[in-house]
């Protein structure tokens, strides 16, 4: 099975040709994602752990990916995350048990320091 870091690597990859074939839709997403992550009443950090629930109640494992790298650069912890799947598990019954079981392995591979 492919890596978290590895899928990340690929998935860029495959945004990339997204990117200047529809570039104009995909400055508009990301000007979205921003405005959406702004730091307001909820920090970046919180802002992830909700996105790192809904990608795993909606089975997005490619959001599980980038959502939870994110939420390790802002500073989320392995409880903390593991909150956030509980909560997902609860709201997305048995199906996003399975799926957050991805997301916990996307955070310890993460975690991991590069060699």
């Amino acid at each position: 099975m492919q890596t978290w870091p590895d899928k990340i690597v690929e998935l860029n990859a495959e945004l990339k040709g997204l990117r200047s074939g529809a570039p104009e839709v995909m400055k508009s997403f990301t000007a979205m994602a921003q405005a959406a992550l702004a730091p307001r009443t909820l920090d970046v950090k919180t802002k992830e752990l909700i996105a790192i629930g809904i990608a795993v109640a909606v089975r997005c494992e490619d959001c599980i990916a980038f959502h939870v790298r994110s939420a390790l650069q802002n500073g989320a912890s392995r409880e903390e995350v593991i909150e956030a799947l509980g909560m997902s598990s609860y709201m997305g019954a048995g199906p996003s048990v399975m799926y957050a079981s991805h997301a916990l392995k996307a955070y310890e591979e993460l975690e991991r320091p590069k060699s």
